[in-house]
């Protein structure tokens, strides 16, 4: 009796633990978005708009039960968007994430979408733009801080995002 208290208490943390299912690394203007047909709409946030989808590829995960955080899909979707870019010698920039919000149960697992493009330098990319286009500075910092207060980013994320905006004002 006491083995199978332990297996059945094992089983039910690797639920608990279990990974996301993850699609594959698509151009963006040649798929669609999971979140196209789905019930439940989630939030989508526009980062930067200055790159088209021709230049963009786009990623989702979803969580494999309603147990996992919405933060951990995202995490684990952009990782292997970093290493993804990083395997073509280019950084990753987001342009839009679109997450899942609410009650996350059955029908609304935890799911995260990223459209980012892999690009040369940063700081070229974001220079090239023409200036009527350019956003205040402010609004970059309020859009990660709503990323910040509604979970979809770490502390030490938001952080490291405003170091960046401040930086290249």
């Amino acid at each position: 009796m006491k083995i199978l208290r332990i297996i059945s208490l094992i089983s039910f943390i690797l639920f608990l633990h279990a990974c996301s299912v993850a699609s594959g690394i698509q151009r963006a203007d040649q798929s669609t978005s999971e979140f196209s047909d789905a019930f439940y709409d989630g939030k989508e946030t526009v980062i930067r708009d200055d790159i088209s989808d021709e230049q963009a590829f786009r990623i989702f995960h979803q969580g494999a039960t309603g147990f996992v955080p919405v933060t951990s899909v995202r995490g684990s979707a952009e990782r292997r968007a970093k290493e993804f870019c990083k395997e073509q010698n280019k950084m990753y920039t987001l342009l839009r994430e679109h997450v899942s919000t609410g009650v996350h149960a059955v029908g609304n697992f935890p799911r995260a979408e990223l459209i980012f493009a892999c690009v040369d330098d940063v700081n070229h990319s974001r220079n090239s733009q023409d200036s009527s286009t350019t956003k205040p500075i402010y609004e970059h910092l309020k859009e990660i801080k709503s990323l910040l207060d509604e979970g979809i980013i770490t502390e030490d994320e938001f952080n490291m995002l405003k170091k960046k905006i401040l930086e290249n004002s």
